[in-house]
């Protein structure tokens, strides 16, 4: 029998197969408890070898792929955002694609769980497929996949890329004859970033399906049929497609990693590498080694009464010493403290534990060492540029009693008070000492620009020197020095942009900025009143513009929603980042919306007018978990039209940023952080002003501190 004839006979019996077990209940034994999280296919998403399948990862799960295959390379981020919802970033690597040598090409997906597995029914799940990037590998699906024991079958119905092997009518089209064709794409690429929506579940059909069995825990053989069939490879590149039957076994290991490597398409050998971690889970919990605080001082029989403590001259000065002291032991420092017979109230700065909660529990330990007579404690935690944000009252009996007990935690934030911490204690005094604050240091760093169409990742690596200096709370000067010792930046190819260049004139700056005065400027955080909090910054504020800014920011200590207003007067700056100015200067500002959700989602929009003159909004949702691990997504629409903005069609991105510590176990507030931009143009660009105010102030409201208050007693 020839290949062909070979394909022939063994496609129906696959998808008839897969189908089969699919849809007929009890068609195999009861599922046993085999598997765990679904294999990633090539394109880096819960699939077979090619070809997705209907099941999503755990809720949370962070996955990095990278696969290479003849000619092709893909790395892809894959995040499952709810149990139901996931979101894809790929980046791929095609050699010579349409004789343009090395080509990148950058898509996004989303995959939706339309049903998760049961006893008798498939886990189902529907995804579009580079429905943001230029259309290379555009496709959409519905994929559904049932578990009998070691044995899973999937099968599934596509269109566009998914349709294009042996493809038939559109069944959507019984509902309307616009779902019958769809445009041509092999030939060329589309317009990146644009949403064709109008091209969604259009043109011809096709069946795709699979088996995969569990050998053991660690082994996975699968076995494939694609209906994919690499129309825009083989006529780019000369990819040969001989077979629609794909073979692949996977090995998963203990940490996180799994390898794959398959025969693709009767021509071709291929490798898969994946990672996968979550971030929920409680081996990513930051601090696990170190050291642990001091416990709760238990007051003697009699020592609430004694007020005699009080009598002592000085003593006001020598408690304030003793626990600034303490405190410093911590981790932690004290701004202000004002002592009473009753109650203490203290100001301190948390620059040591990412997680809030903890430093609270930290610093009432140590205040459990005061006097006997003191009953009340008033936790108020200053952010790093001097601003009060809450007041967090506890009672030393609750401290006493609650230390060791099972659910000591959660007690402890029902009998605690939360409270705006406006206006101050006016009693309260700063330790000898602690005004003016000056710090400094010298270090290199690392700037990147990714994702130019010719080069994937240009850096440059320098030294750069800081300081930052702070007479009285609240009030800070700091700026920082920069020379570049190597890179590239300065090599990206001039933009060809129409609008006012706020952003793509990067590599002039790189050009002339070898040393450069990266920023330099005077800031002043206050609290105008109840829930409110102000900031007024002037002076070089990045790289690109100087200028004037001011911020007011209403955030009750108790409320999950925010709201801010932020006007600012910039003036593009010089290409050597000296002290002179272009003439380009314009007056932008936004009002900004903020929703803190359930489950760590949080939710901002910012509606206003941009740098290059532009007016509109960014939508922006994040999520965060217990560990301090961040990631979210945001896009930006303006006035400005598709064309006239350029490559990417409309600014849009993915954030990521992860605590040193879960990497480190030690308590640290550093982390690895990231925005990536598929596309860095002039529209919808926003002043990268310092110092903003909402993040360092929802950090020790209620909400925040409810989430991470299992850790008050760490």
């Amino acid at each position: 029998m020839t290949s062909d004839g070979f394909i022939r006979a063994f496609r129906p019996i696959l998808l008839g197969g897969s189908l089969s077990l699919i849809l007929v209940p009890g068609a195999a034994t009861p599922q046993e408890r085999v598997w765990t999280r679904p294999t990633l296919n090539f394109m880096g998403v819960p699939g077979l070898i090619d070809m997705p399948s209907g099941h999503a990862m755990d809720d949370a799960d962070l996955s990095l792929t990278v696969s290479a295959m003849e000619k092709t390379a893909r790395g892809t981020l894959h995040f499952q955002i709810t149990p139901r919802l996931s979101g894809v970033f790929r980046y791929a690597y095609i050699d010579n694609y349409l004789g343009r040598g090395d080509y990148y090409d950058r898509s996004f997906d989303v995959r939706y769980l339309l049903m998760e597995e049961t006893a008798r029914r498939p886990a189902v799940s529907v995804g579009l497929q580079d429905f943001g990037g230029t259309g290379i590998f555009a496709g959409e699906y519905v994929a559904a996949t049932k578990t009998f024991g070691r044995l899973r079958a999937t099968g599934g119905l596509g269109w566009g890329r998914f349709g294009s092997f042996n493809g038939f009518r559109n069944p959507l089209a019984v509902l309307d004859n616009r779902f019958e064709d769809r445009a041509d794409q092999t030939g060329g690429i589309a317009q990146t970033g644009q949403l064709d929506a109008d091209q969604w579940f259009q043109g011809d059909a096709a069946f795709f399906g699979g088996l995969q069995y569990r050998v053991n825990d660690k082994l996975t053989l699968t076995a494939e049929y694609s209906s994919d069939a690499y129309e825009a490879e083989s006529e780019n590149i000369g990819f040969d497609r001989d077979s629609p039957l794909n073979l692949g076994a996977t090995w998963r290991f203990d940490n996180g990693v799994s390898l794959t490597g398959a025969y693709l398409y009767g021509s071709t050998v291929a490798v898969n590498l994946s990672y996968t971690f979550n971030p929920k889970s409680p081996g990513t919990l930051p601090g696990g080694t170190g050291r642990a605080p001091v416990p709760v001082a238990m007051r003697p029989a009699g020592s609430a009464d004694d007020l005699g403590w009080t009598q002592r001259p000085g003593v006001g000065d020598t408690l304030r010493t003793s626990v600034s002291e303490a405190l410093a032991d911590e981790g932690l420092l004290l701004d202000a403290m004002s002592v009473g017979a009753r109650e203490v109230e203290v100001r301190f700065r948390n620059p040591t534990y990412m997680n809030g909660a903890q430093a609270l529990g930290r610093a009432a330990r140590v205040l459990s060492r005061l006097p006997g007579s003191i009953e009340t404690i008033a936790l108020v935690p200053v952010t790093a540029s001097g601003l009060p944000v809450s007041r967090v009252v506890v009672r030393r009996g609750d401290l006493e009693e609650l230390e060791h007990a099972p659910d000591g935690s959660w007690q402890m934030f029902a009998r605690a008070g939360f409270e705006d911490a406006h206006p101050v204690a006016e009693d309260a005094i700063a330790p000898e000492g602690r005004f003016p604050i000056f710090n400094w240091g010298v270090g290199p760093y690392l700037s990147t620009a990714v994702f130019d169409p010719r080069e994937p990742l240009r850096t440059d690596v320098g030294i750069e020197a800081s300081a930052s200096f702070e007479p009285t709370p609240g009030l800070v000067f700091s700026g920082a020095v920069r020379h570049r010792l190597t890179g590239n930046v300065e090599d990206l190819p001039r933009s060809d942009s129409v609008l006012p260049r706020v952003r793509t004139d990067v590599a002039l700056y790189a050009q002339e900025g070898e040393t450069a005065l990266s920023n330099l400027t005077a800031a002043k955080y206050f609290r105008p009143g109840k829930d409110l909090y102000g900031r007024v910054t002037a002076g070089y504020l990045e790289p690109m513009f100087g200028g004037l800014s001011g911020e007011l920011l209403w955030k009750p200590v108790d409320s999950r929603i925010g709201v801010g207003l932020e006007m600012n007067y910039a003036r593009k700056r010089a290409y050597d980042q000296g002290f002179d100015f272009q003439d380009y200067d314009i007056l932008t500002g936004h009002l900004s919306t903020y929703v803190e959700g359930r489950n760590g989602f949080q939710y901002q929009v910012d509606a206003g007018r941009y740098l290059a003159g532009d007016w509109g909004a960014t939508l922006s949702v994040g999520r965060e978990f217990d560990n301090g691990v961040r990631l979210g997504a945001f896009a930006t629409f303006t006035d400005v039209s598709f064309d006239d903005f350029g490559e990417g069609s409309f600014d849009k991105g993915f954030r990521i940023e992860i605590p040193l510590s879960v990497i480190s176990g030690q308590p640290s507030k550093q982390t690895l952080a990231r925005t990536v931009r598929p596309t860095q143009r002039d529209g919808g660009a926003r002043l990268a002003v310092p110092g903003r105010l909402y993040e360092s102030v929802r950090d020790y409201q209620r909400s925040d501190l409810q989430s991470e208050w299992g850790r008050f007693w760490r």
